[in-house]
């Protein structure tokens, strides 16, 4: 569960306080698909940071799985981000210099617990309709296949949130339905519980429900 109490998020330039979200009080249960939408600067991949501990909160509460989000305690939010979270973003940021397993395999590489999770690897990449391809470098892929790289990296230690950011910004309609009926199908196969950033209305109706950011705050 996820679950943000009158939170803000302001920034200061120059003595100038500029307000980014405003009193956000939002729920999302385990296994919800949630779509984020809105205007270009109504706050909607501030807020997704928020709830991926990219961000700092200016003030209120967050709690992933029950736990309060304290920067103070870097070992909790190590074990959050580590345990919890996976992270697809608009540009898929694959490291050229590895092949698609390699890159799947990196969150696991940091624990040194990596052979354990090459079956997973291979399986999420199946999914992915990438079988064949686990030693090709990113640049001989397609930029929908890098995409599906990217999402099968984020899912490899079975996130209990998967929060995604505008992931087919970069993509053309045929390759953006692909990842978004990729999304669908580990949202069924795996309950996993995703957030969904998009400007696309046609695919924010693929979430279980829409929430509308306009000017910082939360509209529906």
């Amino acid at each position: 569960m996820l679950e943000l109490k009158s939170v803000f998020k302001t920034i200061q330039e120059k003595n100038i306080s500029t307000s980014i979200l405003t009193d956000i009080n939002l729920k999302i249960e385990d296994g919800e698909f949630v779509s984020l939408v809105g205007k270009s600067g109504s706050g909607k991949s501030s807020l997704l940071y928020l709830m991926g501990t990219l961000d700092k909160a200016s003030s209120g509460e967050i709690l992933i799985q029950n736990k309060l989000i304290d920067f103070k305690n870097e070992k909790l939010i190590h074990q959050i981000r580590k345990n919890d979270l996976g992270f697809v973003f608009q540009f898929h940021y694959l490291i050229s210099e590895l092949t698609v397993l390699e890159n799947v395999l990196l969150p696991a590489a940091s624990d040194g617990d990596k052979k354990n999770y090459v079956e997973r690897a291979k399986y999420l990449l199946g999914q992915m309709s990438l079988d064949g391809k686990f030693h090709r470098k990113p640049n001989q892929l397609s930029g929908g296949e890098r995409q599906r790289v990217a999402i099968a990296r984020a899912l490899i230690k079975n996130p209990k949130l998967l929060l995604a950011d505008e992931p087919t910004g970069n993509l053309d309609s045929i390759n953006g339905l692909n990842v978004m009926e990729i999304l669908k199908k580990l949202h069924e196969i795996e309950k996993t519980t995703i957030v969904l950033v998009t400007h696309e209305i046609e695919y924010s109706k693929w979430g279980q429900r829409t929430i509308h950011l306009t000017d910082g705050k939360i509209s529906n």
